[in-house]
Order: C-alpha cells, then sequence, then structure tokens
C-alpha cells in the first residue's frame, strides 16, 4: 500500500489563491523598501554551522536544523563518538552546515565577508524562508518568511527615523491601522542603574515586558521574585504606571533618572526620533512604551515594535539599533538598525479584516474558449496579441464541452471570457463575455484590451 503523501511538522503548503495574497504582502513590503533607497540581497539557506553556532545563545543552538554530511558521514568515526549522551559531539563530527536560523546573522557574514565591495552606509533589504526546530504550534512554524531592512554603517538617527517612516508607509498601504510603539535599551539600562540593580536588568525587563499579560500585581511579584528589593520596586512603579502624551513620558523619564547617564542619553535618542516623526505627518499614531523590550542581549539603542488595533495578534514587526554586531565576525564598531515585518502574522491580520484588493487572487484576466482545432488556432494568435497587450490570457487547451469551460473560468476567478466561433471568425470579431455582470459584447481584436481594461 502506498504511503499517505505529507510535508513535516510546521510546514505548509500554499495554494495559488493564498500565493497571491502572500506575494501582494511580500511585494508591497518590497516596493516600499526599494522606495526609500534600499537595495535587494539574498544568502543562501544554508550557512557553515560555524557561522550560526554561539550567535543565538544555548536555546537558539538547540533550534538550528542541522544538515548531515553528504557521503559516507559516519566515516571516521570511534565508537565513543557514538555513544550515548555524544549528541553534541556526535552532531559536531558529521555535521558542517545548517538551515539559516534568520536573516540577520547571514547578513553580518555577508557584510564582513564583502566589505571591501559595499559603500557605506549599506542599506540592504532580504525577503527569504528561515527554518527553526522549533515545536510547531498555532501561529508558530518551523518554517517562515522574514522581510527585513537594514542599515550598517551609520550612527545616525535619522536612520531609525526613515525605518518608522518605512513601517508606516507600509501599513498604510496594506491598510492595517497600528501603532508604533518606541523605547530605548539605554534607558532600560538607565532604569536599572538607579534602583542599584544594574546586573538585573535582565529580570526587570521581562518582568514589565509581560505588564499587559499578568497586570502590575503579577509584575511586582515576579521582580520579588527575582531578588529586587522593596525599595527598588517601589522606584520602577512611576516607570510601570508611565502615562500620558509622548512628551509627558518623557519628562517624567527624564526625572526618574536623572542620576544616569545612560538613561538620559536613551531619552534624548527617543526625544529626537519622536520630534522628527511629528514633522513628517504619519498615518499611524507613534507612542513611547517602556514595557517594550526586544531583545536585550542584542539591540543597544532604540527599539521598535508594531501592534495591529483592530486584530488580537503578536507583534507584527519589530527592529532596533544593534552595534558591534560584525564584531562576531571579526569587523567591530560597525553600527547598525533595522526592522523585520512578520509576513505570516501580516497575512493573518489581512484575512481577518478582509483587507486585500479586489482581484488579488484572480488568476488570468482573459481566457479563450476552445470550440476545435481551427478556432484554438486562431485563438493562440489572438492571445498573443493580447498578451503584447499586458493583459494575462489563457486558451483553454482542450475541446471540452462549454459548461466545463466556463466552470473553469468561474473556479480560476477570470474576468472576461472571449467566445471565437465559425460566425466570430468569419467577421474578424470576438465576443466578450464579463464573468462578473453576465454582460456580452461583440468587438474587433484591436478592442479587447480595452474592454478588459475598463
Amino acid at each position: 500500500m502506498a504511503q499517505k503523501p505529507s510535508i513535516p511538522k510546521g510546514t505548509r503548503d500554499f495554494s495559488p489563491a493564498e500565493m497571491a495574497k502572500r506575494n501582494y504582502i511580500f511585494g508591497t513590503i518590497r516596493d516600499v523598501y526599494a522606495l526609500y533607497g534600499f537595495r535587494p540581497i539574498e544568502t543562501p539557506a544554508m550557512e557553515n554551522l560555524s557561522t550560526l553556532m554561539g550567535k543565538y545563545g544555548e536555546e537558539g543552538d538547540k533550534l538550528l536544523f542541522k544538515i548531515l554530511n553528504s557521503g559516507d558521514f559516519t566515516h571516521g568515526l570511534a565508537a565513543d563518538d557514538l555513544g550515548a549522551g555524544n549528541a553534541a559531539r556526535l552532531a559536531a563530527r558529521i555535521c558542517e552546515k545548517g538551515l539559516r536560523y534568520d536573516l540577520t546573522v547571514p547578513f553580518a557574514r555577508y557584510v564582513v565577508q564583502h566589505r571591501d565591495e559595499l559603500q557605506l552606509p549599506f542599506k540592504r533589504y532580504q525577503i527569504q524562508p528561515v527554518w527553526r526546530a522549533d515545536r510547531p504550534q498555532r501561529g508558530r512554524y518551523r518554517e517562515f518568511y522574514q522581510c527585513d531592512a537594514d542599515i550598517v554603517g551609520s550612527d545616525s538617527l535619522l536612520n531609525e527615523v526613515e525605518l518608522m517612516q518605512i513601517v508606516d508607509t507600509v501599513f498604510t498601504r496594506l491598510g492595517i491601522r497600528v501603532a508604533i510603539k518606541v523605547n530605548n535599551r539605554k534607558i532600560l539600562t538607565g532604569i536599572a542603574e538607579v534602583i542599584g540593580a544594574p546586573e538585573k536588568i535582565t529580570d526587570i525587563t521581562v518582568a514589565i515586558d509581560k505588564l499587559d499579560k499578568i497586570g502590575l500585581d503579577g509584575v511586582n511579584a515576579e521582580l520579588e521574585r527575582a531578588g529586587l528589593t522593596a525599595e527598588a520596586i517601589a522606584k520602577i512603579q512611576p516607570i510601570i504606571a508611565l502615562a500620558g502624551t509622548n512628551d509627558e513620558k518623557l519628562a517624567s523619564i527624564r526625572s526618574v533618572l536623572a542620576g544616569s547617564e545612560t538613561g538620559l542619553k536613551g531619552a534624548d535618542e527617543v526625544s529626537f526620533v519622536l520630534t522628527a516623526l511629528d514633522g513628517l505627518g504619519l498615518t499611524n499614531r507613534v507612542e513611547l512604551d517602556l514595557t517594550l523590550a526586544r531583545g536585550l542581549n542584542y539591540y543597544t539603542g532604540c527599539i521598535f515594535e508594531v501592534k495591529a488595533l483592530d486584530v488580537e495578534i503578536g507583534s507584527i514587526t519589530g527592529g532596533g539599533r544593534y552595534d558591534n554586531l560584525t564584531g562576531i565576525f571579526g569587523l567591530p564598531g560597525l553600527s547598525g538598525v533595522g526592522i523585520s515585518f512578520g509576513a505570516d502574522r501580516i497575512y493573518d491580520v489581512l484575512n481577518q479584516l478582509d483587507l486585500y484588493p479586489q482581484g488579488t487572487t484572480a488568476g488570468a484576466e482573459l481566457l479563450f474558449i476552445n470550440f476545435g482545432p481551427a478556432e484554438a488556432a486562431h485563438c493562440l494568435r489572438l492571445a498573443t496579441q493580447t498578451r503584447a497587450a499586458g493583459i494575462a490570457t489563457e486558451v483553454y487547451p482542450d475541446t471540452a464541452k462549454m459548461k466545463k469551460q466556463m466552470s473553469y473560468a468561474n473556479a480560476t476567478g477570470v474576468r472576461f471570457v472571449a467566445l471565437v466561433g465559425e460566425d466570430e471568425m468569419t467577421q474578424g470579431k470576438v465576443t466578450l463575455k464579463n464573468m462578473a455582470t453576465g454582460e456580452q459584447r461583440l468587438v474587433s481584436p484591436e478592442e479587447i484590451a480595452a474592454v478588459v481594461r475598463a
């Protein structure tokens, strides 16, 4: 009995209709990136494990998909290598490559490897799949796309401003109302400094990040379990309860962080970005959010996160400033800032809100009905003309019953059907049927494009 076909857990097939929707998202993001002067690159699906290992922490290393060496990968192995408890050692001996975990580390490798060819600042975008051996669950996959844009080789905060403009432009074009949340790693570091617990920065921010989920009492309980004193927890309360306009929040932050040079610098950086954005007429609101604490071991300056306002879903875009990313590959001191759009979550939001433009999932615009060999040959010539005019055109390949051919047109979303029988061929005409209205018109071949485009 033949085995039932399947795909690995955490992966998905996409139908033509689904692909049309996804390509609409990718195309929108790609167009906006290009509008701001970003240029595309691509990196291989697999990287050397020496490139990937040690860049994502211990847990990240466990989630890397490793690729067996080709040929006899057991050659040269000793019996001890195959023993229990030697999994990591064995993997190192039989695997030299792995599937990329994200696009950032390969990008850092690319910058270092091609340093002499790049003009700094270097603005790149990259839209490619990544792979993680995570436990599959709703909204979490083992294979998914990232849509990244980064600027490296410039410390200017104008880059942060520009990335926020990109975020606003993309979601305005997609029709999604969002809140763009901004914070700064230096502010979070300053908070830990003024309460006298700089070593607790990770514990503090992880707890604050859960405010929306567990409430103020829950956050304070977590801070207590992390070893903070009652006095330190009391000092954090004004930060946790921060409210008001962005200017009012910044004033409160500067008051609380008066004793931290690092914290005040972070406040100044956020103020610069927010002030610049205020004068640019963004469609979506930008707000300072002290509970935002993404990737603390990674980001060093401004950090961003985008939430959809009309759908309950996690972050749909994120990013921030990072210093010395390329230092892991021997090129220290190169600062960068980047964002990444979560295409899969954006896809879910657009589906829930039904925001795709009409005709997004449609196939060909025009289908020629096949009445027989002579008619089909004539239609092939006409189809060549309509394609040259930019009309997506099909000729039905088989001389099937009219009902079957019309059903095909309906199922694939064809807008117009062209009927060219013996009478039409004699007259040098084409009968065009509008599939939405049912209206039929007798037109010349030269008029087809204008009717379809109308």
